[in-house]
């Protein structure tokens, strides 16, 4: 019979059509124009799975209100350096974004990002000191200089009406709030970012093409064996580097590139759902992001927020996520996905990662075993007059928490995001979740200076990511003069009023 086999090879090979792909090949593309990159996803479109709206647990991460990138010592003191970095990186990745709108490379920005106010919300004496310590640690940095924080029951329902409606006055209650947070669909980003590259000449985009085999050849070059499952014809792609940034289903694809330094990781997957609003005057009420404290146990994406979005053009109130578990890495995963993920050098660590984590699996037990009274009992405590005739229970993303090796614990559950990179700098992998999406152009940038160190060095590079991102190479945090310039500037390109 004849080889029907279809084969094509080009400089780069992004895996996975999410926001991270979109990120690197467009910055790749600015780089150095004439490189050729091929772009595979196994679903029909692009930003399917953890990118979409619908999916994404936190839009807009920037750690103005998130609690969980500031934690409290035994000591009682904060420690704040998570969320610096977070909200730099979050500088960085808004100044990108307005690059890519100043030169026409994406839609008008109010498609995908909106200015809306990011407030911590806290009850209880225990957690209003720890607010405060939060707001005293996180203000005298630059980054944070704008965060008001107040105990006032008056001010708060200026600051969240919905949230502070039927709330009795002698209630210990405190907030802080950063004016300057956004809201951003990152599903419509990455649509937008994917339609401008696929026009770029030396671009391809294959949907509905799966990956099934990694193998580096003995020129450090990879061949890729990829299934389309629309018509079942086998292609062979030929690549220079390949980046593998497919969510959920990075661990897999890690595993069967087969490459040293991935040796000992795996995932433990994370389900999630939304309590959904209805009615259209209580939306019409609530105008920010309102984060509070996890549950003990809780994953940092199941830090419960009352949240205010635009998708698909329209306002949307959404209260959790509330968490789960599944065996599968993606929602359009199999369930086969977590044994298929056990091997021979993970399988102690996960075995380890697990033993030292069973608060987090009786959490997550408790989660499955929720009835709608207690999901509606949860929404209360952030909207008191919460109704269940309002409020509809929709399927939210799904996320796979990295373990890996750990030389003093033997395994350890990682709640971030990890990038893996061969030695040679041919191959490199995402895996892990929040804050993800927010950080993808700091993310980018660090897998770029992996994997293409000697161009990094050179002039052309090096003038070319000044032009897209003012602020590289300085810290904003140490430059408060520049940190107000860039942001000013962001803010005006990308319509933030």
């Amino acid at each position: 019979m004849p080889d029907t086999t279809i084969r094509s090879s080009s400089d780069v090979v992004l895996i996975g059509a999410g926001i991270m792909s979109a990120t690197l090949g467009l910055i790749l593309k600015e780089l150095q124009p004439d490189l050729t990159i091929d772009i595979y996803e196994r679903l029909d479109k692009a930003a399917a799975e953890s990118s979409d709206a619908w999916n994404n647990a936190g839009t807009g991460h920037s750690a103005f209100c998130e609690l969980n990138y500031t934690p409290e010592g035994k000591n009682g003191s904060i420690d704040p350096k998570k969320a610096i970095s977070i909200a730099e990186s979050f500088e960085v990745s808004r100044q990108f974004w307005a690059y890519l709108v100043q030169q026409d490379k994406v839609s008008s920005p109010e498609n995908f990002i909106k200015r809306i106010p990011h407030i911590s919300f806290v009850w209880g004496d225990k957690n209003v000191g720890y607010l405060k310590k939060r707001y005293e640690a996180l203000q005298a940095n630059p980054l944070f200089k704008d965060m008001l924080y107040s105990e006032d029951f008056s001010k708060l329902k200026e600051w969240m009406p919905l949230v502070m409606e039927g709330r009795k006055e002698s209630e210990k209650v405190a907030g802080t709030t950063m004016a300057i947070g956004t809201d951003v669909n990152f599903g419509q980003l990455t649509r937008d970012m994917f339609a401008h590259l696929a026009k770029m000449n030396g671009v391809n985009m294959f949907f509905n093409h799966e990956v099934k085999k990694l193998r580096q050849r003995e020129d450090k070059s990879w061949r890729i064996k990829i299934k389309n499952l629309a018509n079942g014809v086998t292609r062979k792609a030929y690549t220079k580097f390949v980046f593998i940034g497919a969510g959920g289903g990075s661990l897999h694809l890690l595993e069967k590139a087969d490459i040293p330094e991935g040796k000992g990781f795996g995932g433990f997957p994370v389900s999630g759902q939304w309590l959904k609003c209805t009615n259209p005057e209580v939306i019409a009420q609530h105008e920010s992001k309102v984060y509070g404290k996890a549950s003990v146990g809780a994953p940092p994406m199941s830090v419960p927020h009352i949240d205010s979005r635009m998708i698909n053009g329209e306002k949307q109130l959404l209260f959790g996520p509330f968490a789960g578990f599944s065996t599968r890495f993606l929602k359009n995963g199999k369930y086969s996905d977590l044994p298929k993920s056990i091997q021979l050098d993970n399988i102690v660590p996960m075995v380890i990662a697990g033993y030292k984590n069973i608060p987090l699996t009786k959490y997550l037990i408790e989660q499955v075993r929720q009835s709608p009274e207690d999901r509606m009992k949860a929404l209360r405590e952030y909207v008191p007059g919460a109704k269940s005739s309002d409020w509809v229970l929709e399927r939210a993303g799904q996320r796979v928490q990295v373990i890996k090796k750990d030389e003093k614990e033997g395994g350890k559950l990682e709640f971030g995001t990890e990038v893996i990179t061969s030695g040679d700098g041919t191959l490199s992998v995402l895996l892990g979740a929040s804050p993800g999406a927010s950080t993808a152009v700091s993310i980018m940038i660090d897998v770029i200076g992996r994997c293409y160190k000697e161009q990094m060095k050179t002039a052309e590079w090096q003038q070319k990511f000044k032009e897209m991102i003012p602020s590289y190479g300085q810290a904003l945090n140490e430059n408060p003069d520049l940190l107000e310039k860039i942001r000013k500037e962001t803010a005006e390109v990308l319509k933030l009023k």
